[in-house]
């Protein structure tokens, strides 16, 4: 008789695991987690996904059987909580269940997007194809994804850094000069004027300032939060001046990478746009493709909808339309999607070259302002004594 613990997902599974040791279980009970246990271990990043796709559709190919591929894989990975759900999805496989259906149970591990691949692949029978396929198209989302943050995070981290630097001058060193100036009894001219004001606001109301700027953004968070306000702030985002085309052109990459994969791995049209809705990343986009999905459902064409959107360029209508005429959707959406890519990157590249001198003249501009202020009664000063 042995008795023990062990991690399991269901009564069937812990059996099947057991047996597997030779050991045949008799009873078993559910231990409830303490309340004071904390998992600090997140979900799995997609360049993790990525990987564990690219090895399993290597290991597949080679030959290797599933079951054993996904115990292998669950034991090399960092990650605790992908690691535990590669296991539980290997114990559902033994059990008889599909790939497919034992990843759905972990839908925030593999989203509809993957599962949906997946069931078409075990349906046709090309797994290893369908992985392969599945590695390329998460990789180059990985790189999509990077393409906004390089875009965003370096002005952003830039204006924040300047703006603790100018709010530490306008804190603690304004403050010495106004004692100086006070003491002198000089006139102060406008410039300094303004920015003594400013400095006396921060301190006096500074702590107040950062409170409701904490307060503003949850609730512009929560607004975002509601179809309303998500709509509103993707639209916007869409429209801005400078960040506007380069998020339109990734949202166009996103949905051709997105329907080449899923029309090239078999699954029907209507799921393809579900799902391309759903990863999205913008309810303007998402919106334009539901209503491309309800007017094939109705029996139209793709391109009349696209068309009527407006959020799709003409140019990217007019290939699709000449795909879908001649019979070859799959491979101009894939045409479309490396065009794209490729457009992105030149828009990156060109958008940090025109940011860069630009927040160096600001910041400069506001810096230098700052100093040349407090300075000029000094010299205005010198010039009486002067005289």
């Amino acid at each position: 008789m042995i008795s023990g613990e062990r991690a399991a997902d269901s009564r069937q599974a812990l059996a099947l695991a057991l047996r597997r040791e030779q050991v045949f279980l008799l009873e078993a009970q559910e231990r409830k987690p303490s309340a004071s246990r904390f998992d600090f271990a997140g979900n799995p990043s997609p360049k993790d996904i990525a990987v564990f796709t690219r090895q399993f559709s290597v290991m597949i190919d080679a030959g290797v059987p599933l079951v054993q591929c996904l115990e292998l894989l669950a034991s090399t990975q960092e990650n605790k909580k992908f690691s535990s759900a590669l296991k539980a999805v290997q114990t559902e496989v033994e059990s008889g269940n599909s790939l497919a259906a034992s990843m759905k149970n972990h839908p925030r591990i593999f989203d509809d997007l993957y599962t949906n691949m997946v069931a078409a692949g075990e349906a046709g029978g090309i797994l290893d194809t369908i992985f392969q396929r599945l590695s390329i198209y998460i990789e180059k989302n990985v790189k999509l994804k990077r393409a906004v943050q390089s875009a965003m995070v370096y002005p952003a981290a830039v204006v924040l850094i300047a703006s603790g630097v100018i709010t530490l001058i306008l804190w603690k060193v304004v403050p010495m000069f106004t004692e100086l100036f006070n003491s002198m009894g000089v006139d102060l001219p406008l410039p300094t004027r303004i920015v003594i004001g400013a400095s006396k606001f921060i301190g006096n109301y500074g702590f107040f300032v950062v409170i409701g700027m904490v307060i503003l953004s949850f609730v512009l968070k929560s607004y975002y939060a509601t179809p309303k306000g998500r709509y509103l702030v993707d639209g916007l985002f869409l429209k801005a001046p400078v960040f506007g085309p380069l998020l339109r052109k990734i949202a166009v990459a996103r949905f051709t990478q997105t329907m080449a994969t899923l029309i090239a791995s078999g699954v029907p049209i209507l799921d393809c746009l579900d799902i391309t809705a759903r990863t999205a990343g913008n309810a303007i986009i998402e919106e334009a493709i539901l209503d491309v999905k309800k007017a094939i459902a109705e029996g139209r064409t793709i391109v009349d909808p696209l068309k009527a959107s407006g959020v799709f360029p003409n140019m990217v209508v007019s290939m699709i339309g000449v795909g879908e005429q001649a019979g070859a959707l799959e491979v101009m959406l894939s045409k479309i999607a490396a065009f794209y890519e490729e457009e992105v990157d030149a828009a990156v590249g060109d958008l940090m070259t025109a940011l860069e001198p630009m927040i160096i003249v600001v910041l400069g501009t506001t810096v230098g302002g700052i100093v040349i202020s407090m300075y000029m009664p000094i010299f205005t000063l010198v010039g009486q004594l002067s005289k």
